[in-house]
């Protein structure tokens, strides 16, 4: 088939047509960013859906984007990968969801098909990954275009929580795969968790299924530490004295932690990661990082230590949503602030000053559409 044709043969809602319009966060490069008109995005395959976002977020992706740090977004692109929707229309070649149908939308878009997405890699699917708000339009905007929809959308449960199920397009399963997967969170261990962002939060929640010993959060912010310690965190600790480490080893009597998370993407993170980490631990990177950090190799050749990296496969989605369905999982307890979809300059104002506003999660409401 042709595009146009793909246009045609879709089944869609009858207001799309009617407006060609919707506003959208932009991208214009570092520090810049605009609430401002955009088309509406369109079918351009048979396997697409467009969505009319309901709920949204702000991710510390975001941030890191819009400081630079991410060279693959460019001027013009709407930003944001996380999202509940409604399905308005679908291409032909879209079979698990129709029109109507209340999604939520993964951060990771996954054809389903290539070599990565048949080895669960779908972070690395050769025709999507992380491609929403990175490389095309994202869903910081009233409408968003999914491709390899049957792979790329979950099902919204019926009765469901939109402001407690939209952190599973992204934080939940990142923190949970990235963290404490990767990590290998074991019954007993001590676990220390660098950063108590809503990523580190996610690691908190989520490493609690496997009963550590011990959870260890460390933070400049007291106010993210204190919530840390309302959200199951054994003992907290603010950083801004530079004797994190020290502390972290007198609480495990010099031994050091088994998981280090490093849940921020900056090299004093890391660095404390790599000072707390015990003989034959693990160190999980989470953090998205847009500077080098130095690899103290020659403290830890010896040490039996494994590092992992990774970016979330959301493969963990369908599960977590059943642990937020059965009320052992609150996500909800992330969220601070509530905006209007169309204030969101003013919510990225209060996320980017986090410390400042008290912010974690925040949400973003589209009303119904005009």
């Amino acid at each position: 088939m042709k595009t146009a044709e793909h246009e045609l043969a879709t089944t869609d809602g009858a207001s799309l047509g009617a407006i060609s319009s919707m506003k959208a966060l932009v991208y214009h490069g570092p520090g810049k960013r605009a609430w401002e008109d955009k088309p509406r995005p369109k079918i351009q395959s048979p396997d697409d859906a467009i969505a009319r976002i309901t709920t949204g977020t702000i991710c510390g992706t975001d941030l890191h984007i819009l400081k630079g740090d991410v060279p693959s977004v460019t001027d013009g692109r709407t930003l944001g990968h996380e999202g509940i929707g409604l399905v308005e229309q679908v291409g032909t070649g879209v079979s698990e969801f129709h029109v109507g149908d209340k999604v939520i939308i993964s951060c990771i878009t996954a054809c389903l098909k290539c070599d990565f997405c048949k080895k669960g890699m779908y972070s690395h699917c050769r025709h999507g990954g992380w491609i929403l708000g990175n490389t095309i339009d994202g869903t910081q905007a009233e409408y968003v275009r999914i491709p390899h929809a049957d792979g790329s959308l979950h099902r919204f449960p019926a009765g469901g929580d939109e402001e407690a199920l939209v952190m599973l397009s992204d934080i939940l399963p990142t923190g949970f795969e990235c963290g404490v997967l990767n990590g290998q969170v074991k019954p007993g261990d001590n676990v220390a968790i660098v950063g108590a962002g809503p990523i580190g939060l996610a690691v908190l929640l989520t490493a609690q299924f496997y009963s550590p010993a011990a959870i260890f959060m460390i933070d400049l912010d007291d106010n993210r530490l204190a919530v840390a310690k309302q959200l199951g965190a054994t003992a907290v600790i603010n950083s801004a004295n530079g004797r994190a480490a020290q502390r972290v080893m007198e609480l495990t009597k010099g031994a050091g932690v088994d998981v280090a998370v490093e849940a921020v993407g900056i090299p004093p993170t890391f660095d404390i990661c790599q000072a707390i980490v015990a003989a034959g631990g693990r160190i999980a990177n989470v953090g998205v990082h847009g500077k080098p950090v130095e690899l103290r190799i020659e403290k830890l050749w010896d040490r039996n230590i494994s590092l992992t990296a990774r970016l979330v496969d959301t493969f963990t989605t369908p599960m977590l949503v059943k642990i937020v369905e059965s009320g052992k999982l609150q996500p909800r307890k992330l969220v601070t602030h509530r905006f209007a979809l169309h204030d969101i300059m003013k919510a990225y104002d209060t996320f980017g000053n986090a410390a400042q506003e008290g912010a974690l999660k925040v949400i973003l409401t589209n009303g119904a559409p005009c």
